[in-house]
């Protein structure tokens, strides 16, 4: 008997990578800020939400900021985003993970987003994937972020299954530690792969279909 009836992935980084774009959004308004701001700095931003983001950007600022221009900020940031999306394409999507979403469909097992991304629908319909998840939780529907499990229990609520029954896909550390707090089984991939908690290790997405799939 099969062990999972569902995969929850997480979006970037895992089904695609937005990483570029996020970095340019957040340089522009560090910039503007005359904030400094690196690829260091950005790598503590993979898998949490937009505000935290902001705080830790703003951590380097020579200034306290109010929490009205703090919400200006995470605003101009997401337009200047969106307006870097439009540029993705099915191609954004690699081959193996393309193949492997078809193996999982054909075996019958169900499969969903849990991203803390508001622009996650967005960025589906951009890369050709907007109708092929049986389900979706973002950043629309949660008032926590990971490290919190809200955003993996909401997706399994809406696949109809329990927690024990879903295997969460992640490439961060934090969404990690959310699918554990959520009682969920997780396979990590890059930095997530040597996370604290993780149940399998992947060197490579493909790797996946041999253990959702025996």
């Amino acid at each position: 008997m099969r062990k999972y009836r569902a995969v929850i992935f997480d979006l970037d980084g895992v089904i695609c990578s937005t990483d570029h774009y996020h970095y340019l959004a957040w340089k522009q308004i560090a910039d503007q800020e005359q904030i400094p701001f690196d690829e260091t700095i950005n790598n503590r931003l993979r898998g949490v939400s937009r505000m935290r983001s902001l705080e830790i950007i703003l951590e380097q600022a020579d200034r306290s900021y109010s929490e009205e221009e703090k919400q200006e900020l995470a605003e101009q940031k997401n337009e200047i985003y969106r307006s870097l999306l439009v540029k993705m394409t099915s191609k954004d999507v690699a081959e193996s993970m393309q193949d492997l979403l078809k193996q999982l469909r054909s075996a019958g097992v169900k499969i969903a987003i849990g991203s803390s991304s508001r622009n996650t629908k967005l960025i589906l319909r951009q890369i050709g994937l907007g109708d092929t998840f049986d389900a979706i939780s973002d950043g629309t529907d949660i008032t926590h972020s990971k490290p919190h499990p809200e955003v993996f229990l909401i997706a399994a609520k809406k696949l109809g299954l329990p927690a024990g029954d879903c295997l969460v896909v992640e490439d961060a550390k934090a969404g990690i530690e959310a699918a554990t707090a959520g009682g969920f089984d997780s396979a990590g991939i890059g930095e997530a792969a040597t996370a604290s908690g993780v149940t399998y290790s992947l060197r490579d997405i493909g790797e996946l279909s041999s253990i959702v799939i025996p």
